[in-house]
């Protein structure tokens, strides 16, 4: 069986990537966060709450994982690091990793926006691309509730031009990539209505 790990478990979109996947797939899920044992338990889901820093307890949540999907505030250079180094001390490969649009100026009508509240977002990113893992990096709009899943690609380069996305169309996104390993491999992607 497929086996997946969301470090970020307790956030906005670790909650509704979980919640996809559990009732769309089969995977067993790694359910990482400092505070996963608030989580409720659940079939085919195992809780570690620890945080990125403690190496043990990250490379127990990647080991084995087909995919490992990050979602994550904070200092995320640092955390894009210890996930990257976790990930290659266990073998495991395929990462899924939430930046944010505008981290290369390409927000249509607003170029100047990858500066300052950006800056952490694109260090990150940065670390992703050189990692030498299967990486994607989707960069979102702002989030939404909304019920729908549509949502647009768009490659690192390109102008963006819608503003907001779904929640759960981004965890259905990653729901696509856990069930097509290939897909948007080596990939930094813009996702937006």
């Amino acid at each position: 069986m497929t086996k997946v790990t969301i470090i970020g478990a307790t956030g906005s979109l670790g909650r509704q990537t979980t919640q996809t996947l559990l009732q769309e797939t089969d995977v067993e899920l790694v359910l990482f966060s400092r505070s996963a044992d608030r989580l409720p338990a659940e079939p085919r889901t195992t809780r570690i709450a620890a945080s990125t820093s403690d190496t043990v307890a990250l490379e127990q949540a990647v080991a084995g994982s087909e995919l490992v999907f990050a979602a994550l505030s904070g200092d995320l250079e640092t955390m894009a690091t210890q996930i990257v180094q976790a990930m290659k001390n266990v073998g495991a490969k395929r990462l899924v990793f939430i930046s944010s649009y505008g981290i290369y100026g390409e927000i249509a009508g607003r170029p100047d926006e990858s500066n300052g509240i950006l800056r952490p977002y694109r260090k990150a990113a940065d670390v992703i691309e050189m990692s030498g893992l299967d990486y994607t990096i989707l960069r979102p709009g702002w989030f939404d509730n909304g019920n729908d899943t549509d949502y647009q690609l768009i490659p690192k380069g390109e102008t963006i031009y819608g503003n907001d996305i779904s929640r759960k169309a981004i965890a259905d996104a990653v729901k696509q990539m856990v069930l097509n390993k290939d897909l948007n491999l080596k990939a930094n992607l813009g996702i937006v209505r």
